[in-house]
């Protein structure tokens, strides 16, 4: 499960300098001394009573201008800090299941009931209510293609809640949790690894009945753009058919493939798809032969 990190005695901090003092220092949730510096600044952060309703209340005034620019998440996130630097800060509100946003919303909207890894490290800390509940699971992510249906052997580990002043560290490809709502409106603060490399590394979303890889929801706008423009032009399908053979990230390969297959008359879609069971990676052809299946 994550790691539980004792929130190290400090003082008040105010919004303005944690997002200071992390700019300066830099963030690597990886580093066990980039970790501490930041535990010891969230800590203060959660301490402050009043920064957040004050900052709710300002972007409120200012017509939510800037959350609608600057965040890339759903209505539940909000912004508190972007850094040049590789890392953001923002709150997450976790709605009960008896308040009115949940009813209109439903539950998949905030992730609950939705088991999932998650493919960046992530400093979390209960800011205000009971806490979200979840039910925490290990896997190796060394002994795993990525394949979809593909056991991951999953440890159970605990159900724990994160009330107000609990610290985790959410390790990438390692941690996975089911949550499920708080008794009452929660909010939580996080430290979020934002590095270039993530959106090109898979997440899942596992199957806990049968302990497998249900889906991998990761997708990039490069991606999306490769399924529009074999349709529009003969470039966009010379751009698929560099990208099917020689782009390093494996998902990328498979996406370009199910591009052209869709573009593909007659027998040319399974010829295209059965280009794919020779890649080197075990997800592009699973991908590909379940494709052929259809």
């Amino acid at each position: 499960m994550p790691c539980l990190i004792d929130p190290p005695a400090g003082p008040v901090l105010d919004l303005e300098e944690v997002a200071a003092r992390l700019d300066e220092s830099g963030v690597d949730l990886a580093d066990e001394a980039s970790v501490a510096c930041c535990a010891g600044l969230l800590a203060g952060l959660q301490r402050n009573r009043d920064f957040l309703a004050g900052r709710v209340v300002a972007e409120l005034k200012a017509s939510y201008a800037d959350q609608l620019e600057a965040n890339r998440y759903s209505a539940q996130v909000f912004l508190l800090h972007r850094s040049a630097r590789g890392f953001y800060l923002r709150a997450n509100l976790w709605p009960a299941a008896t308040d009115a946003v949940y009813a209109a919303s439903g539950p998949a909207t905030f992730a609950y009931g939705l088991p999932h890894d998650h493919n960046f490290h992530f400093l979390t800390t209960g800011y205000w209510g009971p806490g979200y509940v979840s039910d925490y699971y290990e896997y190796d992510a060394d002994s795993v293609d990525g394949r979809l249906g593909e056991p991951l052997s999953l440890r159970f580990v605990e159900r724990s809640q994160l009330g107000e002043g609990r610290m985790m560290l959410y390790r990438a490809h390692r941690d996975i949790h089911s949550q499920l709502p708080p008794e009452r409106l929660s909010v939580s603060l996080n430290i979020m690894d934002e590095g270039e490399h993530i959106p090109w590394r898979d997440q899942y979303i596992v199957d806990l009945e049968r302990g497998t890889i249900a889906r991998r929801p990761t997708l990039t706008p490069a991606e999306m753009l490769l399924r529009c423009a074999v349709h529009l032009t003969d470039n966009g399908k010379d751009i698929a058919e560099h990208f099917a053979k020689a782009h390093p990230v494996p998902r990328v390969r498979a996406n370009a493939i199910a591009a052209l297959a869709a573009v593909a008359e007659g027998e040319g879609r399974a010829a295209v798809l059965e280009r794919g069971l020779r890649d080197a990676d075990a997800r592009v052809r699973d991908d590909c032969a379940r494709w052929l299946a259809i």
